[in-house]
């Protein structure tokens, strides 16, 4: 049985719902984390539903926030555990992203999923296993999670936009190319990168001005 995910919403500027963007934050935050982005992204986006839904977990290792699954090195649970809440994450994500399309009309090509760190690893985990492919996935700070099972389990290939500080100490900047290269040789035809010069765990200006031309491309805005 899925847990129903809460959402933060913020309507498009136009009144008119034309495509979808759906933020997945980081492990320890919530939905409320990522929805500021919406407020940049907004004016270029001005037919966009912008929504950031809560992790499914309260976090062990931050009490005042969320998960999307437990991080053995930091909560203590073990690998079993990890992959366990991975999975059942993974079956909450798909329910809400089924409910937003069917709610707000919209087609898998006028949604978009943007992640941080582990919503990234969420993204980059869920969305190739759905048989239909969204508009493109945004994966900042995060990495690719199981990369030799992608070949065999991936059932659409939506575009990829890789970014990643070169200063990150949470996440390694070295997931950027590992991931580049997994999707690569599991056959992904549109994989792009961006590195955030001098920038942490977190997004940099630089970086979310190529998210957005990426996602106006992807959405076919002129």
């Amino acid at each position: 049985m899925t847990r129903a995910l809460t959402a933060g919403r913020k309507e498009p500027l136009s009144g008119e719902i034309r495509s979808a963007v759906i933020f997945l934050h980081g492990y320890g935050a919530n939905g409320a984390d990522l929805l500021g982005l919406a407020d940049p992204l907004a004016e270029h986006m001005p037919d966009t539903l912008f929504l950031s839904p809560d992790a499914p977990e309260d976090c062990a290792g931050s009490p005042m926030g969320k998960q999307w699954f437990p991080i053995p090195w930091i909560d203590g649970s073990s690998e079993e555990e990890s992959r366990m809440g991975l999975m059942r994450a993974a079956d909450d994500l798909n329910a809400f992203l089924d409910g937003v399309m069917v709610d707000e009309d919209l087609l898998p090509e006028q949604v978009m999923v943007l992640g941080f760190s582990q919503g990234t690893m969420m993204a980059l985990h869920v969305l190739p296993r759905r048989e239909d492919a969204v508009a493109g996935i945004v994966a900042f700070s995060g990495r690719l999670l199981e990369p030799e099972a992608l070949e065999d389990e991936a059932l659409c290939k939506p575009p990829v936009l890789l970014i990643h500080g070169d200063e990150d100490d949470v996440v390694p900047p070295q997931s950027l190319p590992e991931a580049a290269e997994a999707l690569q040789q599991a056959g992904w035809k549109e994989v792009y990168a961006h590195i955030m010069k001098g920038t942490a765990h977190g997004i940099a200006p630089d970086g979310l001005q190529v998210a957005l031309a990426f996602m106006r491309d992807r959405f076919g805005m002129s």
